[in-house]
């Protein structure tokens, strides 16, 4: 089993898990943590719980605390466990971060105030407020849905202000990894969508919130692991056979295509909560052709050669 280092739980391959939920969009907590257990033995670092990809926004406050309860307890590890705690207001995301604390996980994803483009001094003082709970915080910064950019300079100075610890890096600029390495030089970068991984590994990312391991963990895993090593002749013809799989990730149907993958591949996927719709006849065979060629291709078995 692949144990993250506890002095910095949020690196490594963490997993952006969906919301295992049944036909009548209840949420199936068995298979929730069948799938966590899966994640980790296949060599994960640890679960993001609460995330986008979980749907959050349409969680009850019982589900969402539950989820995470279920994570910490399923990977066996808290410090394994990096739960969303994003909300409309700084006392909502604190009060996230606070319950994270209670149930012993290691870390939380924060993203910036989402309900308007707030001004720098409204974004540090959220930044600050939820880190008083007193677990490392990762940002995440996804300047399309949030209307709020997470610039180099202000990550700089939210990393300054003792806030955060790293950043989850959506733009999809890949340029930006040396901006902040050179702002904010102790500041972790983390890969945030899943078809820059190789540009921003080699960039220096030290972790991927990823969403394509919950169909194919093992070479995503495999993927990473040369990516961060410097190791093209391994991660390049994998890269290039994953990324008609990893580029979903950026795309609005996101949630939809990633649990439909996993039920192809046999993993739970399942339906997804209004207001998003099952995926359209074109994207469902396109994300259908993509996930069986990957299959056919032997990705994710063992002792399979890239």
């Amino acid at each position: 089993m692949n144990s993250p280092a506890h002095s910095r739980p949020w690196r490594g391959v963490m997993v952006a898990t969906p919301l295992t939920l049944r036909d009548d969009r209840s949420i199936d907590f068995d298979a929730y943590a069948a799938h966590v257990r899966g994640l980790v033995d296949a060599g994960c670092d640890g679960v993001v719980p609460n995330g986008s990809l979980g749907e959050y926004q349409t969680l009850t406050d019982q589900e969402r605390d539950q989820v995470v309860r279920v994570a910490v307890e399923a990977a066996g590890d808290g410090a394994r466990v990096m739960p969303g705690v994003s909300a409309y207001d700084s006392v909502q995301s604190r009060r996230w971060a606070d319950r994270a604390a209670e149930v012993g996980a290691g870390s939380v994803l924060l993203l910036p105030p989402n309900g308007y483009p707030c001004e720098d001094s409204a974004v540090r003082a959220h930044y600050a407020e939820v880190a008083e709970a007193g677990l490392p915080v990762v940002a995440y910064n996804n300047p399309y849905d949030t209307k709020v950019d997470l610039n180099p300079r202000l990550l700089a100075q939210l990393h300054a202000d003792g806030s955060i610890v790293a950043v989850k890096e959506f733009s999809g600029d890949v340029r930006r990894a040396y901006e902040i390495a050179e702002e904010a030089p102790g500041l972790d970068l983390l890969v945030g969508a899943d078809d820059v991984l190789l540009e921003l590994a080699l960039a220096g990312a030290v972790g991927w919130i990823a969403g394509c391991p919950n169909m194919l963990p093992e070479s995503c895993v495999e993927l990473y692991r040369a990516a961060v090593s410097s190791d093209p002749a391994t991660a390049l013809p994998l890269y290039r056979r994953l990324h008609p799989l990893l580029r979903w990730d950026s795309k609005p149907e996101f949630v939809q295509a990633i649990k439909a993958s996993m039920d192809i591949v046999g993993r739970h996927g399942g339906p997804t909560r209004p207001p998003r719709l099952p995926l359209g006849t074109d994207a469902m065979a396109a994300v259908r052709t993509a996930t069986e060629k990957a299959l056919a291709e032997g990705l994710d078995r063992p002792g399979r050669s890239t």
